[in-house]
């Protein structure tokens, strides 16, 4: 248990520059105290008592704004930033070195039964206000940024954006380190070419009018 603590204490220092000490995220960071209180949950809903299981997750809703189910499967190294208006359905999936921003909503669509929420892969950043929404899966080394909307699955190495979301493709290679802000905007990049092209046919045209 001890080393369990520790690992979620060194996932916080290692991504939030705003951590003082050990002592500060144990006690005061919402994100820890849910993880904290859905592994308690996830044991009774383990073991058949889905009531206590479901009492605990509510509680930790109101504790921390954060609504995770019992029944969620969580990898390590999962962290949870800020955290308010977070929500994880059900039969959701996530793997190692996980970080979701504030108003992340990994969620179903309203229209499936049985596997109905996401599946995330390993490395995965989904910036504060994305929606991840239906049984898709997400891929490694993943992030999707701020206010995205995830309807399809994305394959590994990708960025995504908008609404719907749209992938961003980096050379065909792991996308560097982005944050949830400096993430390339696909519509932005093309607007900036077509502006280049507008302005190579312009210097055409004065030339053939000299």
């Amino acid at each position: 248990m001890f080393n369990r603590i520790k690992s979620d204490i060194e996932s916080v220092k290692s991504r939030d520059p705003a951590a003082k000490s050990n002592a500060e995220i144990l006690f005061l960071y919402p994100g820890l105290k849910a993880i904290r209180m859905h592994r308690r949950a996830a044991f009774f809903h383990k073991h058949g008592n889905t009531f206590l299981a479901r009492w605990i997750s509510q509680r930790c809703v109101r504790k921390t704004g954060i609504e995770i189910h019992p029944a969620a499967q969580i990898g390590d190294n999962f962290f949870i930033d800020h955290g308010t208006g977070v929500v994880i359905g059900e039969t959701t999936i996530i793997g190692d070195n996980v970080t979701l921003y504030q108003g992340v909503t990994l969620g179903g669509t309203g229209k499936e039964t049985g596997k109905r929420h996401p599946t995330l892969g390993n490395n995965i950043m989904v910036g504060s206000g994305a929606k991840v929404l239906g049984n898709i899966t997400i891929g490694n080394n993943v992030k999707i940024a701020s206010g995205a909307v995830v309807l399809n699955d994305i394959p590994d190495n990708c960025t995504v954006v908008g609404v719907p979301g749209r992938v961003v493709r980096i050379d065909g290679e792991r996308p560097e380190d982005l944050d949830q802000i400096h993430i390339p905007d696909p519509v932005q990049q093309e607007i900036a070419r077509l502006e280049g092209e507008i302005l190579a046919l312009r210097e055409i045209v004065e030339k053939e009018n000299k």
